[in-house]
C-alpha cells in the first residue's frame, strides 16, 4: 500500500513559489528545504517538492518542460466542498496564479482550476457522495 505521495515540480524561483503555495494554505516544511528546493505539504499524505530547474534536472536526464509551450502534467486536488474549490482557486488567483477555464458543475462533480507561477496546471474538484 502506498503511504504518501511526493510530487516534484521545477520552479523558476523557489522563494516566490513557496509564498504562492503558502498563500493557498499549504504548509512549508523547512526540514526538507534549502536554497534550491522546498517541500510544500498539501496534507498528511501529499507533499510537493519544488526545485530550481538546475536541481530538478539532477533527478532526470530529460529536459525541463517549457510550460508556456507544452503541458507536462495536470495535477488534481479533491476538496471536501464546492466552496473550498472556489476558495482555493480564488487564493491562487490572488497570489499571482491564473486560470484558463470557468467553474464546471456536472451535478456529481464540481470543478475549476488554476495555473501556478511556473505554468503547472492544478485541477480542483469536489465529488458528490
Amino acid at each position: 500500500m502506498i503511504n504518501q505521495m511526493f510530487l516534484a515540480l521545477p520552479v523558476a524561483d523557489v522563494k516566490k513559489s513557496v509564498a504562492f503555495f503558502t498563500a493557498l494554505g499549504f504548509r512549508h516544511n523547512p526540514q526538507f528545504s534549502d536554497d534550491t528546493a522546498a517541500c510544500i505539504v498539501v496534507n498528511d499524505t501529499t507533499s510537493v517538492m519544488l526545485g530550481t530547474h538546475e536541481k530538478f534536472r539532477s533527478f532526470t536526464p530529460k529536459a525541463v518542460c517549457d510550460t508556456s509551450q507544452a503541458v507536462e502534467v495536470l495535477i488534481s486536488l479533491s476538496c471536501d466542498t464546492r466552496e473550498r474549490v472556489d476558495e482555493l482557486v480564488a487564493k491562487a488567483l490572488a497570489a499571482g496564479g491564473t486560470t484558463y477555464d470557468k467553474p464546471e458543475d456536472l451535478g456529481f462533480m464540481y470543478s475549476h482550476s488554476f495555473v501556478d507561477l511556473d505554468g503547472h496546471g492544478w485541477g480542483v474538484l469536489h465529488m458528490s457522495t
